[in-house]
Formats: structure tokens, C-alpha cells, sequence
């Protein structure tokens, strides 16, 4: 094992020669040393501990910065339209013009609170202006957390709402921290085990992250991918996105979103945008296909067709809906397919069908699949899908240049966004990847600019897939937000990059153990798929 501290580059290049493995690819080309995290001002204090995992697999922690004496817990309040908001029926949100929380800081002040307003303004991005966000009011300053909520408690009983922060959490720049980021970097040149992506038994129950690893036998892991976690979007566990396993695409795109597309060798990682095509034939008839291994008119994360609601965009964390869907599943998905209105023909695993069901829903045959219809669709899989008919499924990915793309079975794709950096350069891409909510600068408050966990993974110009996580919502670890997620991956060399699920959903295993610390009061959140490095196979 070895322990550095940012300054001992001399004791570094010796470390790294004594054990041969190449210097990290954001390293000081003059003394060897890594370079520090863009976090606070310089200065702060940084080390390094890194661990050999397996042969071409390295754990790195970095710590960096100390507990900052100017954050404290403060209350935040929910600001409701107000008589002279733009919108005066808006529901509160956190976030409001100007003369909205100076009405809300009036009347709290009145009340006996100590309310205060204070503009939020966030950076800009490849494809957002950035500028002023909203206004926000905070009532009080805190020494500990209990403090803070019994507060909201008083808010909450003069008829008020708001939520209980902690304002190491804004993302101020001259923040002193502390940060504690783990990173896992696969070296293909001397790497010989297997880099894998597993959704565990079925796609459509979720899985933690530190079991899917144990079962598999991984040396590590990480989370990977966003998913449906209310049941009233879908199936919870269901990939919120491209899904591909061993060269089978399980899991339609959210439409042009990016995809983290690894290969068994750790070989060839690269981040891509993806759209695909689906279509269900017979007898010479062909009908779209909507979805693959999802509830029908359900489409979570949006980019799906024409016709859903209320967009055929990307949008994250909201749920489209279409009534008039066909979408198609395999053995895959569960134990039975969803059940509900509409009907399902089912086929054999020679792709005849077997059985027109309606109400849709039930099992499958061993090898088997379906076609679910809802709405206008119903009548024509009824017309198309006769009983004996060989009825074929046919999908097509494609990159974002249009080429095909054909996974081999050593291939896994998952689905990621937004984009952080792409030929070692900053590029953030939330709005293309649907993470700025028009008439909403409260979402982009809390999942954008906020510091919270975060898993990000890329690829450095010496071909090394890098994994990362970053500890968030806590005092120990203030997290990141999604600017500064792509400066410590530029940091940390990576040439291309992408955040994947983050939030409570993040979290990385080493050798059977959680080593970070997931941010959800009951520990470690099951997720919908995980990204595992295995050893060697004898």
C-alpha cells in the first residue's frame, strides 16, 4: 500500500517505480506527482492511498481538505407563487424570482424567524448559459444538524414548509471541504480478469450493488446506470435507459442520451450517444416497436417517440407516458411479464406464436418472448400475430453519427449522463441529456449545481478505464456537483468521462466490502445494475 500527501512528488516517482505501475495519466510530468483536485482553493491538504486490487486493477482513496468552519446547518424554505410571483398559482418550490422570497422573507421575519434571501447563480455549461438560477430563503444558522431541524419543526408548525441543509452542500468555491473520492483504475495492458456490467437475476427487481458483486465473485464494483425506482413509473429496478449484457440490448435508450459501452478485455471503453429503431414483422407487415423489458406507457427519463407525454425528449427524472405502445420482452425481464389492458402475444423460442392473451401479463416460455399492445396497437398485433405464425423482433442501435452498432457477447453497455468530458476537454451537457427542467430552476438546483454523491466513470488516453466515486450529503464528504464532477475527472486524466447514477444510489466494493459510505439513512440502496471487474477465470 501507498500513502501520499500532494507536495512528497519526489517519494511518489520512487513508489511508482518500485512497484511498475505507469505513472497516473494527470500526473506532473516534471516531478511525477499527481495533480490536485480542482476543489477549494489550493493548498489544502491531499493525500492518496493506493492499494493493488488484482493484476492491472488499482483502488485509490483521496482525501482532501478539512472540516470547514464557516458552513453550518441552515433551514430552507419552500416558496410558494406569491401575490407577485409570474405565477402566483405555482406550487412552492425552493427557487422563485426575487420578489417572491423577499414576500416569503417578509412574512417569515413577522413570524419571528431570522429569514434571509440569497441569490443563487450556478456556472455555465457546453450547453447551458448558466447565470442566475433563482432566489432562495434560508432561515438561521446552525451549529449541528438537530439544531437545524428543530427549527423546520417550529417553520412547520406556523404553517410553513421547507427542508433542513447543511451549506457545504452549495458548491461555493472556496469551500475548504473535506472531499473523500475513491477511485478504481483498470489498466487493459496488464489486466486479466473481466470487466463486466450485470443487472443480477431479472431486470425488473433492483439489486445492491456489494451483492451482485458477491455473487458474481467481483474483486470490485460500482453502481452503473439510472433506473425506475417508484413503482408507479414501471418496474423498480428497470434500467432508465440503454441496457446491454453481454451483447443484448435488454433495455431500450433514453433517444440520443450517452452510454458507457465496456468490453470483457477492459479494452476499447468508450462513452457514446445512442438512439435505436425496433420493429415487430410478419407476413410481410411491420409495426414499431416502442420499448424493450418495460412496463408499456411507461417511459421513464422521456426520449422515447412521437405521441408521448409530455415530451419526446430527453427529461430526467420524470416519467413520460404514452397509451398507444408495443413493446417487447424476453425471459429477461422477470419472473412474468406486467400485467394490465391490452394484449400480449407470446412466442415460443423459435419465435411462433403460442398464445393471444388479453388481459397482457403472465410467464413465458423457456427461451421464449412477447409482444405487449396497448391502446390503437391492439388491433393491429391482434391482426399480425396469428396463432403459429412466426412473428420476428428486430432492434437496431445506432451511434450518434447514425453508423450501426453491433455489441459482440463480451459487450455491455449502460446507460449514463450527462456527458463530462469528451477529448480531454470540460464538456457538460445537461440540457442535451435532459437535466434542465423548462419553468423548473429548483430540479436543476438540487441535482445539477448541488454537491451530492456522484459515480462517474471514463477512460484516460492510455486506454484505462477509470471508476469514481465521491461521498456526498454528509459533513465528512461535502460531494460534488456535476461542473466540479468534470473537473476532478479532467483532473484525474480521463480523457473522456460520464456521470452514471449517483445520489444514494452510489456506491463502490472492494473485495466484498462497501468502502464509501452511501448517503441513504438505511445504507446501501439497491439499483438496477452494477459494473463489476472480476479476477482471472482459470
Amino acid at each position: 500500500m501507498k500513502k501520499r500527501v500532494c507536495g512528497a512528488g519526489a517519494v511518489l516517482g520512487v513508489l511508482l517505480a518500485m512497484t511498475g505501475l505507469p505513472a497516473p495519466a494527470s500526473a506532473d510530468t516534471r516531478t511525477g506527482r499527481p495533480a490536485a483536485l480542482p476543489l477549494g482553493p489550493s493548498g489544502l491538504t491531499e493525500t492518496r492511498t493506493t492499494r493493488t486490487l488484482q493484476s492491472g486493477l488499482t483502488l485509490t482513496r483521496i482525501v482532501r481538505g478539512v472540516q470547514d468552519p464557516a458552513h453550518h446547518w441552515t433551514v430552507e424554505a419552500s416558496i410558494p407563487g406569491g401575490d407577485t410571483s409570474p405565477d402566483p398559482d405555482a406550487p412552492p418550490t425552493t427557487l422563485k424570482d426575487r420578489a417572491s422570497a423577499e414576500e416569503l422573507a417578509t412574512e417569515l421575519r413577522s413570524g419571528g424567524f431570522r429569514a434571509r434571501v440569497e441569490q443563487v447563480t450556478t456556472p455555465g455549461t457546453a450547453d447551458y448559459a448558466g447565470g442566475t438560477l433563482g432566489w432562495r430563503v434560508r432561515i438561521g444558522s446552525f451549529g449541528d444538524q438537530s439544531a437545524a431541524t428543530a427549527e423546520r419543526t417550529r417553520l412547520r408548525a406556523a404553517g410553513f414548509t421547507g427542508a433542513v441543509t447543511f451549506t457545504g452542500w452549495d458548491g461555493g468555491t472556496t469551500d475548504r471541504g473535506p472531499w473523500r473520492i475513491d477511485v478504481l483504475t483498470l489498466d487493459p495492458r496488464v489486466f486479466r480478469g473481466t470487466l463486466d456490467a450485470s443487472h443480477g437475476p431479472d431486470l425488473e427487481n433492483r439489486e445492491a450493488t456489494s451483492a451482485l458483486a458477491n455473487a458474481a465473485g467481483a474483486t470490485a464494483a460500482v453502481n452503473a446506470g439510472f433506473f425506475v425506482l417508484d413503482p408507479r413509473s414501471g418496474a423498480p429496478g428497470d434500467p432508465a435507459g440503454v441496457g446491454v449484457y453481454d451483447g443484448r440490448l435488454l433495455s431500450e435508450p433514453v433517444s440520443g442520451r450517452p452510454g458507457l459501452v465496456v468490453h470483457d478485455n477492459g479494452r476499447r471503453t468508450q462513452i457514446t450517444r445512442l438512439t435505436w429503431q425496433g420493429q415487430v414483422t410478419a407476413r410481410g407487415t411491420t409495426l414499431p416497436l416502442h420499448g424493450i423489458n418495460r412496463v408499456p406507457g411507461l417511459i421513464r427519463n422521456c426520449g422515447g417517440s412521437a405521441g408521448d407525454t409530455p415530451t419526446a425528449l430527453p427529461l430526467h427524472d420524470v416519467t413520460c407516458t404514452n397509451p398507444d405502445q408495443l413493446v417487447a420482452f424476453t425471459t429477461d425481464y422477470g419472473a412474468g411479464t406486467p400485467q394490465g389492458e391490452g394484449t400480449e402475444a407470446v412466442l415460443d423460442a423459435h419465435d411462433r406464436v403460442v398464445e393471444l392473451r388479453s388481459p397482457r401479463g403472465g410467464s413465458l416460455p423457456a427461451g421464449g418472448s412477447s409482444v405487449q399492445a396497448t391502446g390503437r396497437y391492439v388491433t393491429d398485433l391482434t391482426a399480425l400475430a396469428r396463432p403459429g405464425d412466426r412473428l420476428r423482433i428486430t432492434t437496431t442501435l445506432r451511434d450518434a453519427e447514425g453508423r450501426r452498432i453491433t455489441p459482440s457477447r463480451g459487450t455491455d453497455i449502460v446507460n449514463a449522463g450527462p456527458e463530462l468530458v469528451r477529448d480531454g476537454r470540460l464538456h457538460v451537457t445537461p440540457a442535451t441529456d435532459g437535466m434542465v427542467h423548462p419553468g423548473d430552476p429548483s430540479w436543476y438546483y438540487g441535482w445539477v449545481h448541488k454537491r451530492n454523491p456522484r459515480t462517474l466513470a471514463g477512460v484516460d488516453a492510455s486506454g484505462r478505464t477509470v471508476l469514481v466515486t465521491a461521498d456526498g450529503r454528509s459533513t465528512d464528504s461535502l460531494g460534488l456537483g456535476i461542473t466540479e464532477s468534470a473537473k476532478v475527472a479532467r483532473a484525474l486524466g480521463l480523457r473522456d468521462a460520464v456521470n452514471l447514477d449517483g445520489g444514494g444510489s452510489t456506491t463502490m466494493v472492494a473485495n466484498g466490502t462497501v468502502i464509501n459510505a452511501p448517503s441513504d439513512a438505511a445504507g446501501e440502496r439497491p439499483v438496477g445494475d452494477a459494473l463489476l471487474i472480476l479476477p482471472r477465470r482459470n
